[in-house]
């Protein structure tokens, strides 16, 4: 069974806490976006918020950071609370010694690729990382439409890891309960969902569709 990561950057801001205690109960992890304005055009939350985020759940935070200098931040976002820090490997030219900075701060780490980025770029460093997150969208923004492409990248992912159980397979991007089924038969292994969750009245019904119970 997949696991769900509802993304906050689709939830009301003005009631955070609240919007995570709609999830709390069904949700495997919170999907946190970390955007600067200057990797993608976009300004969302640093670790002061993900600081606050941490003291209303106990749930694992997935830091994804779309930002242009992410091992500058690395050490702010784990101090918050972060248990899980992806970074681009569009923006990080010594992208072994970004991996290894996380595992030494305590925290998973993985590996981010846009649409346009192939994911055999990660061949020599497949090894090191804790997960891969398949972008299914430009990042920058949310609730934009799924690029089908997505779940042929998945299942490349998948096919590098051969037999084996790790990395994770993570996709971020237009995931509603039609496209959670392409990317489920394609092999992912966490799926992140930001309006098709937190736009419902019912989100914690939305998870339990994309987990597929």
């Amino acid at each position: 069974m997949i696991q769900v990561a509802p993304s906050l950057l689709a939830a009301d801001f003005s009631r955070l806490a609240e919007e995570i205690q709609r999830v709390q109960a069904v949700a495997d992890l919170l999907h946190v976006d970390v955007m600067d304005g200057h990797f993608v055009p976009n300004i969302t939350m640093g670790p002061m918020v993900l600081e606050a985020i941490r003291k209303t759940t106990d749930l694992p935070l997935d830091v994804h950071m779309m930002i242009a200098e992410p091992d500058r931040y690395l050490s702010d976002f784990r101090q918050a609370g972060a248990d899980m820090i992806s970074v681009h490997v569009e923006t990080c030219p010594h992208l072994e010694r970004t991996i290894d900075q996380i595992h030494r701060l305590g925290a998973l780490a993985g590996v981010a690729v846009n649409p346009a980025t192939p994911v055999e770029l990660l061949v020599d460093i497949f090894d090191e990382v804790d997960y891969v997150l398949v972008m299914s969208v430009n990042p920058g923004f949310g609730g934009q439409t799924f690029w089908p492409r997505a779940a042929e990248k998945i299942r490349r992912v998948k096919a590098m890891r051969a037999d084996r159980d790790r990395p994770l397979i993570e996709v971020d991007g237009g995931i509603n309960d039609a496209t959670v089924a392409w990317v489920r038969d394609a092999g992912v292994d966490i799926v992140v969902a930001g309006s098709y969750v937190f736009q419902s009245n019912h989100p914690e019904e939305r998870v339990k569709i994309l987990r597929g119970g």
